[in-house]
């Protein structure tokens, strides 16, 4: 499963999903909103956008990848757009492979292309304005801080 989602993420359904009699080892990554803080300002919450046909598209073209290069029998990638506040999940991966150096080098592969190749945008809104993160495009006077 690869998707793009507006809702919470249900890692524990995704772990769920995974399990499998000839997979010996279920890796999971999870990205999470933290609370960040610097010169006085703290990180609210992040809100993400995304380019859906195209993320969808690219999301699917990292698991054919996943699916090349390591004996893996389940991949499952989902994305959250939207609002995710402190604490909440915007990203989870879960791989299941007969054995666990595949499980972890496929789901560390996985976050590093979504960040390379996914046309997903992350807005990080602080408490003295926001900033579009690789952009530097916001309210928030990044000089002073």
């Amino acid at each position: 499963m690869f998707a793009i989602v507006d809702e919470p993420l249900d890692v524990g359904a995704m772990i769920g999903g995974a399990q499998r009699p000839d997979c010996g080892a279920i890796a999971t990554f999870v990205g999470t909103t933290r609370i960040d803080e610097a010169e006085g300002a703290s990180v609210e919450y992040l809100e993400y956008e995304a380019y859906r046909p195209m993320a969808d598209r690219k999301l699917e073209e990292i698991g054919a990848e996943i699916e090349e290069r390591w004996d893996v029998g389940h991949v499952c990638i989902v994305h959250r757009l939207g609002r995710v506040d402190p604490g909440e999940a915007s990203v989870a991966i879960v791989v299941a492979a007969p054995r666990r150096g595949a499980a972890f080098e496929a789901s560390r592969y996985a976050i590093e292309r979504i960040k390379q190749v996914v046309p997903i945008w992350k807005r990080e809104v602080w408490s003295d304005g926001y900033v579009w993160v690789g952009s530097q495009v916001g309210t928030r006077d990044k000089a002073s801080h």
